[in-house]
């Protein structure tokens, strides 16, 4: 497991991560989510054991963060972080070298995972050779070279293709599968809700909301109605709780402000032609819009 405990972070007068409390099981999947700046790197820094916390303990299976133990670490960062004057191979050696990875290991690793990926013929490519998108499969490759207890992922599907985000996120989902604690992070919220069960958002380097993402859904009280059939946005607007109709394509989204009004709705609209009437929690990219800008003006 990966504890942090009340973790305080001071850059001399700047507070950037403050009083930080979390902890990842074995097999799940955790998003650590932020603005720019809010203090991210500097979390994922220091569960690399690359900074000392100014106050508080972070541990890995009870054990201090040190270089035994980010032997069991791996690390997909936002930026390039890739040796360009090296082929591939000798890029997986480099990083698998760092790990405390024997050569025959390395090897047999890097082969089986370039397979997967579908770069075999690259091994002997140097990197300022490939493409942005296969750049991505290296970084990730070498991030999981060694088969870590625990993974950081900070973008990962930066620069690719839907076709290559699956191939990351099968990955992603069997690691998870196979024990592996996982720190996902993205600005993208639609990835972090189809692999984070529980998540922590952090703000100027403290935590304004945590817990379970299904019951920090439930306890959000705005929903959304999706509505298609014979009638209009102005019809729509003027219905009591109503606070924004947003017109789409094929229907309506209809934004409410709790789960009460949706009977309501409801009656203003049943003696029209309905042919949609879908009521759903709202998006974690909405709950991060709202707590993160309630939190801006305190």
């Amino acid at each position: 497991m990966l504890k942090l405990e009340n973790v305080t972070k001071y850059y001399g007068d700047f507070l950037a991560v403050d009083n930080l409390s979390f902890e990842v099981k074995p097999g799940e999947i955790f998003g650590l989510l932020g603005v720019n700046g809010a203090g991210k790197t500097t979390t994922f820094r220091m569960i690399m054991g690359l900074l000392d916390p100014t106050s508080g303990v972070i541990t890995l299976d009870g054990k201090n963060i040190d270089y035994d133990v980010t032997d069991n670490i791996g690390f997909l960062t936002e930026e390039r972080s890739l040796l360009v004057k090296l082929t591939v191979k000798e890029q997986c050696l480099y990083y698998g070298n760092l790990k405390g990875m024997s050569e025959r290991k390395i090897l047999e690793r890097m082969d089986y995972l370039l397979d997967r990926f579908g770069i075999s013929d690259y091994k002997d490519k140097k990197i300022k050779e490939l493409s942005k998108g296969n750049q991505q499969k290296i970084q990730f490759i070498t991030a999981i070279i060694n088969e870590p207890k625990l993974l950081i992922l900070d973008e990962p599907f930066s620069g690719l293709d839907p076709f290559n985000t699956e191939l990351f996120k099968d990955m992603i989902v069997e690691m998870s599968n196979n024990g592996s604690m996982i720190i996902f992070s993205s600005h993208r919220m639609e990835h972090v809700e189809l692999f984070c069960k529980k998540l922590v958002i952090i703000l100027r380097g403290k935590s304004v909301l945590e817990g379970e993402l299904k019951e920090i859904k439930e306890k959000y009280q705005k929903k959304n109605i999706f509505i298609a059939g014979d009638i209009t946005k102005e019809q729509l607007e003027k219905i009591t709780g109503v606070y924004q109709v947003v017109e789409r394509a094929s229907d309506f989204e209809v934004k409410i402000n709790d789960s009460s009004i949706v009977p309501n709705v409801f009656q203003e609209i049943k003696n029209n032609v309905i042919t949609k009437f879908v009521v759903e929690e709202p998006t974690l990219n909405e709950i991060f819009v709202a707590k993160v800008g309630e939190s801006f003006e305190k």
